[in-house]
């Protein structure tokens, strides 16, 4: 895709469009800005290499946006309370504000073609233009396939991921989506091909792990029992926390997500700590396979937080 501002003359950026936050001023510049304009939350430590990777080409691709876009730059070591509140485990970690809310997001480094789809789509979702015809397009067709599987329809999702990859072979969230659809419909070894066509370098973000993730479980949750056997052997003995994972296991496998994230969330108020945290531990894997925006997973998070900080 060509970029945005090719051929015009170099411009300043506006004063505010790039600017370094913190968790004082976080409701300000992130939540307050972001009922007008997308908010594109960079969370990064000076010691970290891939963030110096990642940061220039995220305020190239932001300045190249003329304003449809901000970004805040936030460092984790100086902000370390509202790292732990909005649950950064890994840097570089990227999120997405709109409407004052988180609307999308990755982790790692990315390349910029991946970066200029990112914040197309954002543009796009909140009405904007992008100025880029081919990137909106992509941006368009993509926003209708998260869509789709925001109301569980994959088949459409499917049909979408396919426009995608007709228009870009190598479309890096579309191949991750259709592995996604291949793990929902049980062909978990076509899901790996399709993550296979994916470069190594640009494994990284949300919508690639979400697609491994959900093959991982895949796999994890095949040998999962009888969910009648496994509840009523749990409802006997509440704290046999072994047959309550394999509960929210064997949950997920027939595919009733909430049920399984919510068994989880039960056995972390009761002992957050059995078995070095394994249930936190699954249920971050729930989270991370459902993706950022779902729903289940929003919500999730919101429950964790609230029993891990009461």
């Amino acid at each position: 895709m060509e970029t945005m501002l090719q051929g015009a003359a170099p411009q300043a950026a506006p004063a505010d469009l790039i600017k370094d936050s913190d968790q004082t001023k976080f409701a300000k510049d992130v939540l307050e800005a972001s009922r007008t304009v997308p908010v594109i939350v960079d969370f990064w430590a000076p010691w970290c290499g891939p963030c110096k990777t990642l940061q220039p080409m995220i305020e190239k691709v932001v300045k190249e946006a003329k304003g449809a876009v901000k970004l805040v730059k936030i460092d984790i070591d100086k902000n370390q309370m509202l790292a732990q509140q909005l649950r950064i485990q890994s840097i570089p970690a990227v999120y997405a504000f709109f409407g004052g809310r988180p609307v999308d997001g990755f982790m790692g480094a990315v390349p910029e073609s991946q970066l200029k789809e990112f914040v197309a789509r954002l543009i796009q979702a909140s009405g904007g233009a992008t100025g880029d015809p081919a990137a909106a397009e992509l941006a368009e067709l993509l926003e209708q396939a998260k869509a789709a599987v925001a109301q569980n329809d994959m088949d459409t999702a499917a049909q979408i991921y396919s426009e995608v990859l007709g228009l870009e072979p190598t479309n890096v969230v579309a191949l991750a989506g259709l592995a996604r659809y291949q793990v929902s419909l049980g062909d978990v070894e076509q899901a790996k091909e399709l993550l296979e066509q994916i470069p190594v370098k640009e494994r990284t973000g949300a919508d690639v792990l979400a697609a491994q993730a959900a093959i991982d479980l895949a796999e994890k949750a095949k040998d999962a029992g009888p969910i009648p056997d496994l509840k009523a052997k749990a409802e006997a003995d509440p704290k046999d926390f072994q047959t309550r994972l394999d509960l929210a296991m064997a949950y997920w496998a027939g595919n009733q997500k909430q049920e399984a994230v919510d068994e989880l969330l039960a056995m972390i108020k009761a002992d957050r700590n059995w078995n070095e945290a394994a249930a936190r531990q699954q249920l971050l894997k729930f989270f991370e396979a459902l993706g950022f925006t779902d729903p289940i997973s929003v919500d999730g998070r919101k429950r964790l937080s609230t029993i891990l900080f009461s």
